[in-house]
């Protein structure tokens, strides 16, 4: 007998549809539809296979406005930024269209005619592989994975959060209509169990975004099987202000790369070192941007800030500005949920805080922000690397040279000079120690979907 789950939406809590959870069964039968398909799909020629993924770009533009609606009611991004994800989307498609053929193109490596010797290396398909994705960002973090996985010959079989599963599904009904058969694009519907019994099938690699108590599981149960595994976890992504920085540019950026998409985002900035010779000033003119924000209606063009996709992280937050004030900090911003319908917290600003504090330690993923006075540049690297998370860093200064010693230093996978939560398709995205291993995007990201095999290659 199937269970089912609701669909909410996050801002007045209603319930949108109720949908059925795939069980064991379901998804047993899920894959073994998919490694049946699998072949038929990898022996199509890799162009047959791009167009299909062409024709999915040109979907997605036609049907952008439903998309974001979607995407805006089921999770409560606010709907300018639910279209910014979708175009983004685009740009993202084309980086794929464009490098993964000659990205996976056999290459000659060496040929020594004495010798009647070549070199090769060529590129395989992994097999079937398992996208546990997110609800954050569902069309870039998925994309990441289902479209270098299908250009690479894999089937896919795609379980969107169960709180974006709608746009799961809008994903899965554009894919099949772009001529990307069913049996090889499967989506899988549920929650953590569902997740669980896709995880105990037979799969040839694991792509997951979540969080790092998920993903350590997910990393034992695939060391155990060797499989391919990447795992993006969370993040707790620093950025330093030099005293030498524009206080008002770096504050607007910083107030947008903390509270944008409601600070739900694994790179959103989350904790801030300023240098104690602009702190004050720099305070000011962030809480200034802060209050402009628009709180509100995530269906309205204006709002800026909407609802948590989650009631749960609300108490996560309240835990954090609790923990904070008992310690010392003073909150110049918000510090409570505001009480309305759904899952909603006013943007906060903490000062005053210290490492000895939650905010500054453990994941938010929300609208919240500590910022510390720092005396130089090593105590500020100290701190930025004092995290069990190292996916992002940042560093605001007009000085290139003192902005890349810093930088340099930093322990995360991306890190930035004056800017901060920017994700680039030509670049690799990856974090080291808690914020993951693998990584996607680039060519390197391509690669990451196919099995390498060495030619030896003797004439005779």
């Amino acid at each position: 007998m199937s269970t089912t789950f609701a669909i909410a939406n996050p801002a007045t809590g209603s319930v949108i549809t109720r949908l059925a959870t795939d069980g064991p069964r379901d998804v047993q039968r899920s894959f073994e539809r998919a490694h049946a398909a699998q072949p038929q799909w990898a022996a199509r020629p890799i162009g047959k296979r791009l167009a299909a993924i062409g024709r999915f770009r040109e979907s997605v533009q036609a049907e952008a406005e439903t998309l974001a609606q979607t995407l805006t009611q089921e999770v409560g991004k606010p709907i300018r930024q639910a279209r910014n994800e979708l175009k983004g989307l685009v740009a993202r498609l084309d980086f794929f269209l464009a490098e993964t053929a000659r990205t996976l193109r056999e290459r000659r490596v060496y040929a020594n005619a004495a010798e009647h010797l070549d070199e090769r290396i060529a590129f395989e398909p992994l097999g079937v592989v398992a996208n546990i994705s997110s609800w954050n960002y569902p069309y870039f973090v998925g994309s990441n994975v289902f479209v270098p996985a299908l250009a690479a010959g894999n089937a896919v079989l795609y379980k969107p959060s169960e709180f974006a599963t709608l746009t799961g599904q809008h994903i899965a009904r554009l894919l099949h209509a772009a001529g990307v058969p069913e049996d090889v694009f499967i989506p899988v519907i549920g929650g953590g169990a569902t997740g669980a019994a896709l995880l105990r099938q037979p799969i040839d690699g694991v792509f997951f975004t979540g969080s790092r108590a998920t993903g350590a599981k997910i990393a034992a149960a695939a060391g155990r099987r060797m499989i391919k595994v990447q795992l993006e976890l969370g993040g707790k992504d620093p950025a330093y202000v030099c005293d030498d920085a524009d206080i008002a540019t770096a504050a607007a950026a910083l107030a947008d790369g903390a509270f944008y998409n409601t600070g739900q985002s694994c790179c959103s900035v989350e904790r801030i070192y300023v240098h104690e010779a602009i702190h004050d000033r720099f305070v000011e003119a962030f809480v200034a941007e802060v209050a402009a924000f628009k709180v509100g209606d995530p269906l309205d063009e204006a709002t800026y800030i909407g609802p948590l996709a989650r009631a749960a992280q609300i108490d996560v937050l309240k835990r954090q500005v609790a923990d904070a004030r008992r310690k010392g900090a003073k909150v110049v911003a918000g510090g409570s949920p505001i009480r309305n319908k759904g899952n909603w917290f006013a943007p906060t600003v903490l000062i005053d805080v210290d490492h000895t504090m939650a905010v500054m330690r453990d994941e938010s993923f929300g609208p919240i922000i500590g910022i510390e006075a720092v005396a130089d540049d090593d105590a500020a690297l100290v701190l930025m690397n004092d995290s069990e998370y190292g996916l992002t860093a940042s560093v605001y200064t007009p000085d290139a040279a003192r902005a890349r010693r810093i930088l340099a230093r930093a322990e995360a996978g991306s890190v930035y000079w004056n800017c901060c939560d920017r994700v680039s398709p030509r670049l690799p995205w990856s974090g080291v120690k808690g914020s993951g291993i693998g990584l996607t995007l680039s060519k390197l990201g391509i690669e990451t979907f196919a099995r390498t095999k060495a030619w030896h290659l003797r004439s005779t």
